[in-house]
């Protein structure tokens, strides 16, 4: 890893190599003032022309966070934006996700669906712990939850995040089954719920793509 890599090309990164958005719909990175990528909430980032050692290996999708022992402490101070869409997570609080891996570092996600590309990214960083937000709870923040522990509605009609086919998460099966009676989907554990997004992953890019290049379009004209 760089010991002081750019922000804004290290975010770029992940945001083009990760949710496939580069090739002809989104620029190349490489210096220049019109490379970069579209970052929700921030608008066009810029990026930079430093190049790190790391990139062209796999340990460009690194976290680039310290370890982190006790990762839900001041969790959404310490992961305010998803890495991998950088979108912000105390926005999207309620889908919101968090792996701590062997080593202790963290990634913290907007969604599973972020979540999964983490997990694929890291290959060889195994997790020590996976937490879901439980979208049964009444605070004004859900609280992170251990996946093993919850219960996912899955495909029902709640808004998904990152993904047109939803997948929530219950600490507990009981407002899962009651939400699944108004919304409808199916129950299940994290494994489904993480295969479902897996194979939900190819169109969840595409749309991902074109809503992006939409918005850049748009930028580009005003």
């Amino acid at each position: 890893m760089c010991d002081h890599p750019h922000p804004g090309r290290r975010q770029a990164l992940k945001l083009l190599g990760a949710l496939g958005l580069s090739g002809a719909a989104a620029p190349v990175l490489g210096s220049g003032s019109g490379v970069g990528a579209l970052v929700p909430g921030q608008g066009w980032i810029a990026a930079g022309d430093a190049a790190c050692a790391s990139d062209g290996t796999p340990l460009q999708f690194m976290p680039k966070t310290p370890p982190d022992a006790h990762p839900l402490e001041h969790e959404l101070d310490k992961y305010p934006r998803c890495p991998y869409c950088g979108m912000d997570r105390a926005q999207w609080h309620h889908s919101r996700h968090l792996v701590q891996y062997d080593d202790d570092l963290v990634d913290g996600t907007c969604s599973i669906h972020c979540l999964a590309l983490s997990l694929m990214l890291n290959l060889d960083r195994g997790p020590k712990a996976i937490y879901a937000a439980d979208f049964g709870a009444a605070e004004a923040v859900k609280p992170l939850v251990p996946v093993a522990e919850a219960t996912y509605l899955i495909g029902s009609a709640l808004p998904g995040t990152m993904t047109a086919n939803s997948k929530m998460a219950f600490a507990r099966r009981e407002p899962a089954e009651a939400a699944m009676a108004e919304q409808g989907g199916t129950l299940g554990g994290f494994e489904e719920a993480l295969r479902q997004t897996h194979a939900d992953m190819a169109r969840d890019t595409l749309m991902i793509r074109k809503r992006r290049a939409e918005r850049r379009a748009h930028l580009s004209r005003s």
